[in-house]
C-alpha cells in the first residue's frame, strides 16, 4: 500500500510555469481526459486532424504511429457516429461494456477502497472532484485531468514536482490503466475509440517508463 504521508511531505508547489516537455505532457493528458470523458465534437476532430505529427523523444515508434492513426481517423470520422460509439461503449442504464474506473479494476466493485485512498491523496494535494461531474474521481479520464493539473498546475493550483507526479501515477493509474485501455480497444463496436485507447497506451507506457527512470536517478543521487 502506498505511503499516503508522502504526498503531504513531498509537495513543493513550484511557482515557475512548466517547461516545453511538461507542457506537452500536460496537453496530452488533457486530450486523453477530454476523449475519455465525452465524445469529441466536430471542432475537436478537426483540430486533431490538422495536428502536427508527434516526434517522440528517442523516436518512439508506438507513440508516433498511434498518434498518426488517431489524427488520420479524426479527419474522416462523422462526429455523430463517434458520439454513438462513445455512448455504446461507456453509457448504459446498467453496467456499460467498458467501465474505466480504478475501483472496478483493482477491487472488482465501484466505489471501493481504491477510491477512498484516491480521495485521501487528492485531499492532501488540495484537489477534489469538480462540481457537476457525473464521474467519480477514479475514472481514467478524471485521473488524466488530475495528472494534467499535477504537471502544469491550474488557476489557484501550482504544479507539483516530478516525484509527486510519479507517486500519484503509480498509486492510482499505472497498475490498471493498460487493462482498461485493452478492454476499450477490444470492445465490440470500438472503432475510433480503439485508436484512442492505443494512443493512450503508448503515451502512458512512456510516462511509466519515464517515472521509473526518474526514480532510479533519485536513488543514485
Amino acid at each position: 500500500m502506498p505511503d499516503r504521508s508522502a504526498f503531504a511531505t513531498a509537495i513543493v508547489r513550484p511557482d515557475l510555469p512548466p517547461g516545453g516537455e511538461d507542457q506537452a505532457r500536460a496537453d496530452l493528458y488533457a486530450l486523453l481526459s477530454r476523449l475519455l470523458l465525452a465524445a469529441p465534437d466536430a471542432a475537436l476532430l478537426d483540430a486533431l486532424a490538422s495536428s502536427d505529427p508527434i516526434l517522440a523523444e528517442g523516436g518512439d515508434p508506438a507513440l508516433e504511429r498511434a498518434w498518426d492513426q488517431l489524427t488520420v481517423a479524426s479527419g474522416v470520422m462523422d462526429p455523430r457516429l463517434v458520439h454513438d460509439e462513445f455512448s455504446a461503449l461507456f453509457v448504459s442504464v446498467g453496467t456499460p461494456p467498458v467501465d474505466p474506473y480504478g475501483s472496478r479494476y483493482l477491487a472488482g466493485y465501484m466505489n471501493d477502497t481504491p477510491l477512498a485512498h484516491l480521495r485521501e491523496d487528492l485531499a492532501l494535494l488540495g484537489l477534489a472532484r469538480m462540481q457537476g461531474r457525473g464521474e467519480f474521481e477514479d475514472h481514467l479520464g478524471a485521473l488524466c485531468e488530475t495528472m494534467r493539473v499535477l504537471v502544469a498546475g491550474a488557476p489557484g493550483i501550482r504544479r507539483q514536482p516530478l516525484d509527486v507526479q510519479r507517486r500519484f501515477f503509480e498509486a492510482h493509474i499505472g497498475s490498471w490503466c493498460m487493462r482498461a485501455l485493452d478492454d476499450i480497444a477490444n470492445a465490440d463496436g470500438a472503432n475510433y475509440y480503439c485508436l484512442v485507447a492505443r494512443f493512450a497506451q503508448a503515451f502512458l507506457a512512456i510516462e511509466a517508463e519515464s517515472f521509473g527512470v526518474g526514480e532510479e536517478t533519485d536513488e543514485q543521487a
